[in-house]
């Protein structure tokens, strides 16, 4: 399972920015009003060669009528209750509010590990002030600026002891999971793969309650499918419905070796779809694009193409990831998912021979070398795939740090034309020769 962190604390106390500073992103909007992050954010972060999956929640407010802040509310609850370890942020300029003391009773009920974590101590006169967040019986505070970066490595560092420890491999079968927003049919394509009604199925979205795995073996086919669909327990915000699936979605990621995002053809792909996309790939995880209910769709000798640039616009950079057009409830094409996931999994564990990445890769090298820089000419000299669960690639120079972000794309894409690694992310390093 993925080692879950939730930043939770009231409005405007520095959530969006601890995220931000995490995952290292601008993605989290920060302002000094509260309530602006009313969306949840959820990235990538890295400490030590660990990697964890970060949530920036709303600010909590108690028992408003508002139907925005209802909902944060709501979803703050859930983010506590899928959560590996909780950042429980609060301000050293406000010291201890109602508000607060209301947030850490609901911690203290979870029994999750809780960190209280003391923002804006920019500075030693501070330090003491911090002290009266004790008072919270939630054990050590955390003394940190979340602007400057100041004091956050402690708080990492204490806060890996408890992760999770890394899945043991059952077995070699390469693991599939299908993920996607409620009710786009994820269920539905899992019972008309296995023939049989293995999930339940209804037009409500979230039937599904947990993640659910599967072990396929039909017409040559052996793999464990995963169902993500993963609603634990009912909720009166329907909003929240969806932020339970993403919950359980992130949790299945990690497992996975291929991730199927199922996409409805009616609504198209949406901000969470694209979301839960790029989070895959900076997973390193194999992807592949379903469009069910494509039964519903007019069409013309157009509509395919049209609708294909549309989805690989909004995923760009990486769009070299193959999509399905299915209509599970007529069965069409169904059996190519498989068909498809399987292809990208090959893709994802493809080792190229180093005579024959040098023999096809330096030419065009020597043709479009990268740019000079200050009079300065980069001269790649070798090249190698690096062990590792996704293509990685190592282009051994005499200049390393002047290779800037365009030639990174320039080369990827090469060396997609030239070897089949549709639907796998590729990772590109210069290094010094």
């Amino acid at each position: 399972m993925s080692n879950i962190v939730a930043i939770v604390g009231r409005p405007n106390v520095g959530k969006s920015t601890l995220y931000n500073r995490l995952t290292e992103t601008r993605k989290a909007i920060v302002d000094d009003f509260s309530g602006v992050t009313r969306d949840r954010h959820y990235g990538v972060a890295e400490w030590t060669d660990r990697t964890f999956t970060v949530i920036d929640t709303g600010g909590y407010v108690a028992h408003s009528e508002d139907v925005f802040e209802a909902a944060i509310r709501e979803q703050v609850v859930i983010a506590i209750e899928e959560a590996t370890v909780i950042l429980f942020m609060v301000d050293v300029t406000t010291g201890v509010t109602d508000l607060d003391d209301e947030i850490a009773a609901l911690l203290r009920r979870s029994k999750k590990p809780v960190f209280v974590v003391v923002n804006k101590v920019d500075n030693n006169m501070l330090q003491s002030d911090a002290a009266i967040f004790y008072s919270l019986g939630l054990g050590e505070i955390y003394n940190i600026s979340s602007m400057t970066g100041s004091g956050t490595g402690e708080l990492l560092d204490d806060m890996l002891k408890h992760f999770e420890d890394e899945p043991v491999e059952e077995n070699a079968l390469p693991k599939y999971a299908i993920v996607g927003r409620p009710n786009v049919g994820k269920s539905s394509i899992i019972n008309a793969l296995i023939g049989k009604e293995r999930n339940i199925v209804t037009p409500i979205a979230g039937t599904t309650r947990d993640s659910i795995h599967i072990h396929y073996n039909q017409y040559g086919h052996d793999f464990m499918l995963i169902d993500t669909a993963g609603l634990r327990k009912k909720t009166k915000v329907k909003e929240n419905i969806e932020f339970y699936s993403v919950m359980r979605t992130i949790k299945a990621l990690e497992e996975a070796d291929v991730v199927i995002l199922m996409i409805d053809a009616v609504e198209g792909i949406e901000s969470q779809d694209i979301n839960i996309f790029h989070l895959a790939e900076k997973n390193k995880k194999g992807l592949m694009i379903v469009v069910n209910k494509w039964d519903l769709i007019e069409k013309n000798n157009k509509t395919v193409k049209v609708f294909e640039d549309q989805i690989r616009q909004k995923i760009a950079p990486f769009t070299d990831v193959p999509i399905v057009f299915t209509s599970v409830t007529e069965k069409q094409r169904v059996l190519k998912v498989i068909d498809v996931a399987n292809k990208v999994y090959e893709n994802r564990a493809r080792k190229i021979p180093t005579s024959k990445l040098n023999d096809v890769m330096l030419p065009i090298i020597e043709n479009y070398p990268p740019p000079s820089l200050k009079g300065k000419y980069v001269k790649i000299k070798f090249i190698t795939q690096i062990h590792g669960v996704s293509p990685m690639f190592a282009f051994f120079c005499n200049l390393p740090q002047y290779v800037k972000e365009p030639y990174y794309r320039f080369i990827e894409n090469k060396l997609r034309e030239n070897f089949d690694f549709s639907g796998a992310p590729i990772q590109v390093w210069f290094r010094q020769k």
